[in-house]
């Protein structure tokens, strides 16, 4: 195992990532952040957090966005999917939005969140952020515009991120799944 991302690293980075989507979207007033469940939730109701209290708004359009249906391994093996929430209180007809992630892979969640997204309005335009981009992994031509960390892997290797809310402890790790 191998920690990529200590508690102050963690910190660091959100702070970085939160500002630099204040550089971008200024007063954020056409600007939403949906984070996709389940582990981007806890990343983007962080960013969140740093937001308001960078920008003192606290009307910034905020959601979680649930993506169980849209994947395209939803028949695949036995386990009975069981979907988290989805909860966009607005309409993102004509907006911007950043679309939040913890780790990127292969694309195929990001593709899922992008059909589920269009029951919800035609956008202006998506970005994505996530926290660990595994770059060479990619099965789909997706790239983040926002990144925490560039990570290369191998496919016998997990990233893993832990946070405080769920986990008890902020940290991201690498480890040998063989």
């Amino acid at each position: 195992m191998k920690t990529l991302l200590n508690n102050k690293q963690l910190d660091i980075t959100l702070q970085r990532l939160a500002h630099q989507l204040v550089e971008n979207h200024l007063g954020f007033k056409d600007t939403v952040i949906i984070g996709i469940q389940p582990r981007g939730v806890w990343l983007s109701e962080r960013i969140f957090s740093i937001l308001k209290s960078i920008t003192g708004k606290n009307d910034i359009d905020y959601g979680k966005l649930d993506i169980t249906f849209y994947r395209d391994d939803i028949h695949q093996g036995n386990e009975i999917q069981v979907p988290s929430q989805t909860d966009i209180p607005f309409s993102i007809e004509g907006k911007n939005v950043v679309l939040v992630d913890d780790v990127l892979h292969t694309g195929r969640t990001i593709r899922s969140a992008m059909d589920a997204l269009i029951d919800f309005g035609r956008p202006a335009n998506v970005e994505l952020m996530v926290l660990i981009d595994r770059r060479f992994s990619r099965e789909l031509p997706i790239q983040p515009d926002y990144v925490g960390q560039t990570v290369d892997t191998i496919l016998s290797q997990k990233v893993i991120v832990y946070w405080k809310e769920k986990d008890k402890k902020d940290e991201v790790v690498l480890i040998d799944k063989s």
